[in-house]
């Protein structure tokens, strides 16, 4: 395991029923394509050995001898190698045979686990042939010349690198109370699940549902291989179903019905699982009852030989927009997001009985946002819109461009349209501390960010409104806001949303029926430079100051921001998924240089989070210091930024 990521894959080999010789042929070559990827654990379908669907046949001893001799034979030949095995076959125990599987690593049985929960309903008859787990006695057993214990027990394997996986087999995912509920609380990772699922009408949108809310809720990766093309087509017909999740989301997926062999193959983040579970106060209460009184066997834990080292390649996809819905769910994610904002924004003024609401309207994206959420909340609680005071405050690097567009916004969209030159007053303030106005520098533009924000806090005063906050998520790390000025708000409806978003926000609204005579004008918002319009404009009264060309990038930052807040990822690690996100966007210099400049930033700024105004949380991610992020504004960022320069 390297960077966390550990390599899976989810097999499903050709096979003919009962003929356990081809079957285990088949076993072995797509184990060699595994070992040859790099593969650390590989899983099986169900029964694999023998064929899931062999019937009265798992009575006749020869079907039960050929399994073991075959396992034997998979034996010998993961001898030389690496490789975790988990295959599924038919043990004889006692007098009772049992549906399992069987762990296999360097030609050393590692362990076996009988499958709990035997489907006996519809087309299934599996008790007719097998007895459950929870009927075997724990006992020391000899199973292809490997001694063996055997136990109802729950198993939790671990291999040299430290990464705990569970195993368990079709129907037990299917049941009330899964095995891989107390797998995952005793510390299994991963769930491994060996399956023979028909497959039927609906039915495999359901599995993956299923799949997803068990990997989702025992915070996993689940890797599930299912029987395919060679199982008997009497009655049921069989897909040959390859899934990979993790924490829910589907890593990939093989091809249903395919008449080959195939391999799924993908890494699975322990780090970022295991930050997940360590952050999850609901989780940590969970494994308390298996620690006292819950009358389950303590579990059994199993260790791994070690895995040769593999050159490392992060092979698995990395969304470059962590922030923003996938294309498919993006116009309800985006309509939920903007409910939430609005609902805030309608419950602090229905609180305090306001009806009148000041913003500063730049032309730019975050107080465009601001305005349409605010129009939104409006409506929602049946005030009239003109109590909304919108003021455009041109100063010193305002642009014809972004002024037009302010101006054409709150016009068309029935507010109280205001506009107050800021030149003269900040003028007057130079003169006042002495300043050359022509020294460009941060006192020349923070002045212009107090006196707008005095302006709007005082016409506030005077109409008995208040303040909406237009500052997004990615300011608040990068600390791109003025202290005291932009910085503060009665309520920033923004405070929740990253910068990347904001752009997908506008779009969708642009696009709907409420905001027709509006989408010329929001669509140039998008495409206009992020800018706070401080300095003056160039020669062709173009924006000359770009946010971006300072701070770097805000789709890097905002990558950034999610790996470090929602993972705690390390910068090593950051920096190797912003690599394999944007290798075609930026090369490794540039993610290095703004990597650098979001820690130095992100360390330094903690001050202007520290009394942050209130306002919502839509992701998976905030910095209000009630929430989400508590951090003390002196913290060193020296171990960060060292590890940087070291990249």
């Amino acid at each position: 395991m390297k960077y966390g990521f550990i390599k899976v894959a989810a097999a499903v080999p050709a096979v003919k029923v009962a003929d356990t010789e081809y079957n285990v042929q088949q076993i072995e070559s797509l184990i060699a394509q595994a070992e040859g990827q790099g593969v650390e654990i590989m899983v099986f379908p169900e029964l694999a050995l023998t064929g899931y669907s062999c019937q009265d046949l798992f009575k006749e001893q020869l079907l039960v001898d050929k399994a073991e001799e075959a396992l034997l034979v998979l034996l010998d030949f993961t001898r030389k190698l690496d490789i975790i095995v988990i295959v599924g076959m038919p043990v004889q125990i006692g007098g009772l045979l049992y549906n399992c599987a069987a762990v296999v690593q360097g030609g050393q049985l590692l362990g076996i686990v009988a499958k709990t929960y035997l489907p006996n309903y519809g087309e299934f008859y599996e008790k007719r042939w097998f007895a459950s787990a929870q009927d075997m006695t724990p006992s020391e057993i000899y199973l292809a010349g490997s001694p063996i214990t055997v136990t109802s027990a729950p198993q939790v394997f671990t291999t040299s690198d430290g990464v705990n996986f569970g195993i368990e087999i079709c129907e037990d995912v299917w049941a009330p109370v899964p095995p891989s509920n107390t797998l995952s609380v005793s510390g299994a990772d991963i769930i491994f699940n060996l399956s023979a699922s028909d497959e039927l009408v609906g039915k495999h949108n359901y599995l993956r549902q299923l799949l997803s809310q068990q990997s989702a809720r025992t915070m996993s990766g689940y890797v599930y291989a299912s029987s395919g093309f060679g199982e008997s087509t009497q009655d049921v017909v069989y897909g040959g179903n390859a899934m990979i999740f993790e924490n829910g989301h589907l890593l990939t997926e093989g091809t249903r019905f395919s008449l080959q062999p195939q391999i799924r193959i993908t890494q699975i983040d322990v780090e970022r699982l295991r930050t997940e579970r360590r952050t999850n106060s609901t989780f940590i209460t969970a494994q308390s009852p298996l620690n006292c009184c819950s009358g389950r066997p303590e579990t059994r834990r199993i260790s791994c030989k070690p895995i040769g080292q593999h050159d490392f390649e992060l092979v698995r996809n990395v969304d470059p927009h962590p922030f923003i819905p996938k294309a498919e769910e993006r116009e309800a994610n985006s309509e939920e997001i903007l409910n939430i904002q609005v609902a805030g924004l309608a419950k602090r003024l229905y609180h305090i009985g306001a009806t009148k609401a000041v913003i500063g309207i730049s032309g730019g994206l975050d107080s465009t946002l601001a305005l349409l959420v605010t129009v939104r909340a409006f409506d929602l609680l049946s005030l009239d819109r003109k109590g909304i005071i919108a003021i455009t405050m041109p100063g010193f690097g305002t642009t014809d461009r972004t002024h037009q567009n302010a101006t054409e916004l709150m016009e068309s969209l029935g507010v109280d349209c205001r506009e107050i030159s800021i030149a003269k007053a900040v003028t007057q303030h130079f003169e006042d501390i002495g300043h050359d106005p022509k020294l460009h520098d941060v006192t020349y533009e923070n002045a212009q960010a107090r006196e707008r924000t005095q302006i709007l806090m005082d016409v506030a005063n005077q109409v008995g409104a208040i303040v909406i906050g237009t500052g997004d998520l990615s300011e608040l790390a990068l600390g791109w806001a003025t202290y005291n000025g932009d910085h503060m708000s009665m309520y920033g409806v923004n405070a929740g949303v990253p910068k990347t978003l904001i752009r997908y926000l506008i779009e969708y609204l642009a696009s709907t029926p409420a905001f027709t005579a509006q989408r010329q004008t929001l669509l140039d918002v998008i495409d206009t430079p992020i800018s706070p319009e401080l300095t003056p404009a160039d020669e062709h009264g173009n924006i000359k100051q770009k946010t971006e060309d300072l701070v770097g990038p805000y789709e890097l930052h905002d990558f950034f921001l999610y790996y470090f807040l929602r993972f705690g990822f390390r910068p090593q690690k950051i920096f190797l998924l912003a690599q394999k996100a944007f290798s075609q966007e930026y090369d490794d210099d540039t993610i290095k240089k703004w990597l650098q400049t979001f820690c130095r930033r992100f360390f330094s700024q903690q001050f202007k989070r520290s009394c942050l105004p209130d306002g919502p949380k839509v992701g998976s991610v905030s910095l209000s210091p009630r929430g989400d992020w508590r951090m003390p504004s002196d913290a060193s960022s020296a171990m960060w930024l060292k590890e940087c320069a070291n990249l």
